[in-house]
């Protein structure tokens, strides 16, 4: 059983998916934690909330989990391990649910233009740096988000031409943040068909 108290952040917009409420209920816990969500807010505004909550709340981690994700029973804690081993901030493999399926992991992000390189060809089982990702499964230490908010201000406030998500990696790393993938830990993006891993293999 570990000591560090978690925020299990949700920025739930209008719904959650059913697989997604599922995996939510199955989600085995190894330490102090407890779930928020906010509702009916801009998605930036809702992860602004969630960062201002856990800092305030004196967590030691963050879970980020999108509304529309499923997921093992045991993600929070193989990206736990992860963190443990000394990166700031790691996520799991998912995969946008459109046509053509790619991974939501990025080799590069570029403020100054928008542009990102999608890291397709990753590696497989095992955990590796990224420049950034989206935040449908992330786990961060709080220490990284207070620096990022300390530094920045508002952290999930969108880049010109960035999303808040990809924001908040860019100014992490000009931080020096150590962001990593575990490809091990496997994670659905929920839609009229849940895309993952197999579906990518294929197109």
């Amino acid at each position: 059983m570990s000591d560090k108290k978690t925020l299990i952040a949700v920025p739930a917009m209008d719904m959650c998916q059913t697989a997604f409420a599922y995996s939510l209920a199955t989600l085995r816990r190894d330490c102090p934690s407890r779930i928020s969500m906010v509702c009916g807010a801009a998605v930036h505004d809702a992860r602004n909330a969630l960062a201002r909550e856990a800092i305030e709340s004196g967590c030691d981690r963050v879970l980020w989990l999108d509304s529309d994700m499923s997921f093992d029973d045991d993600l929070m804690i193989r990206l736990g391990e992860d963190l443990d081993a000394g990166w700031d901030m790691v996520c799991g493999i998912f995969f946008k649910r459109r046509l053509p399926v790619t991974p939501v992991i990025y080799k590069d992000i570029r403020a100054e233009d928008g542009r990102v390189e999608i890291y397709a060809d990753y590696p497989q089982g095992m955990v590796f740096p990224v420049a950034g990702c989206g935040f449908g499964a992330v786990l961060m230490t709080t220490g990284l988000l207070r620096s990022v908010c300390e530094a920045y201000g508002r952290p999930f406030n969108p880049m010109d031409r960035l999303s808040e998500d990809l924001s908040f990696c860019k100014r992490a790393e000009t931080l020096g943040a150590k962001i990593g993938c575990d490809s091990r830990v496997k994670v659905g993006h929920v839609g009229q068909v849940t895309f993952g891993e197999n579906m990518y293999r294929r197109t």
